[in-house]
């Protein structure tokens, strides 16, 4: 149930100083989302131990929870302008280096916490089997679908990586999917509508559908076949895609293993390939330099 509905469905219940903070979160959630409890108490003019039974009486187990609650609430609703603003107040004066990086593990653990194995497993037998790998993904994301499609590409003779969010681009780059094919949808707050609109158009056309994104409210969620979640929620004008990708690695490898012996033969012929025309250095040249 949705936070402001628990608040106004137990409003009649709450005491004057719980009024105090229901009112306060229904009004500017926004900015309640990156308090402390003591923060809080503070501003509305109750106790952190009043902020924090508040919590639980709405049935959440602890402050920290019902915080995470409000945060999911605005995720994909903050502008650029305000995820600036909500940076700064959380970041300012502090180690903005060791910060970021432990939220980036923080989102590491809670993804490996989250994604269903059976849903990973699933679409990994999926696009082994595929005809022609779709992968779609537009702004920020794009950098996700390049770095797969790269490596896909090494492996499979069919795959199109679609990166427009134009509509008559979208349905002129998927117009041939089929039943025998796979889409791989990425999108993270704030949700793009192209990547729902192609979606959508791939599920009609009967392709397997699978989702990368942060959250089972995602709308790429009620599309695909397979959700694979990886946590990018940082509040800030720069979205956190180190969990992405570690999600994008293990699909990458888990493919590889999936595939079982096949791949071998064709590094074999790509890196004969890559020692005919001197893409890489050889060791004798560092050595001479």
């Amino acid at each position: 149930m949705n936070l402001l509905t628990k608040i106004n469905d137990n409003m009649s219940g709450f005491s004057k100083g719980q009024k105090l903070i229901a009112n306060f979160i229904t009004e500017h959630y926004d900015k309640a989302a990156f308090m402390t409890a003591s923060k809080l108490g503070t501003t509305v003019g109750v106790s952190e131990s009043t902020v924090v039974r508040f919590a639980t009486e709405l049935g959440y187990d602890g402050y920290p929870k019902m915080q995470k609650a409000m945060q999911e609430m605005i995720r994909d609703k903050l502008t650029s302008v305000q995820r600036i603003e909500v940076t700064k107040s959380r970041l300012s004066g502090s180690d903005v280096l060791s910060s970021v990086l432990n939220q980036d593990i923080e989102k590491i653990r809670r993804t490996l916490e989250e994604t269903s194995k059976d849903d990973f497993a699933n679409a990994v037998k999926a696009i082994a089997k595929a005809k022609t790998i779709y992968i779609f993904a537009v702004r920020s994301s794009a950098a996700l679908a390049s770095f797969l499609g790269y490596y896909y590409s090494l492996i499979f003779d069919r795959v199109k990586v679609v990166s427009n969010y134009g509509e008559t681009e979208i349905y002129e780059n998927l117009f041939r999917i089929s039943e025998d094919d796979v889409i791989i949808g990425i999108s993270f707050p704030r949700y793009s509508n192209a990547a729902v609109k192609a979606m959508t158009f791939a599920k009609r056309r009967g392709a397997k559908v699978i989702a990368i994104t942060d959250s089972m409210t995602s709308p790429l969620c009620s599309l695909s076949d397979y959700i694979l979640i990886a946590k990018s929620d940082m509040a800030s004008v720069v979205d956190s895609l180190v969990a992405p990708l570690s999600m994008i690695n293990a699909l990458i490898v888990a493919t590889v293993i999936e595939l079982d012996g096949q791949v071998e033969q064709t590094f074999g012929r790509l890196e004969s390939i890559w020692e005919e025309y001197d893409v890489y250095r050889s060791k004798s040249e560092e050595e001479g330099n």
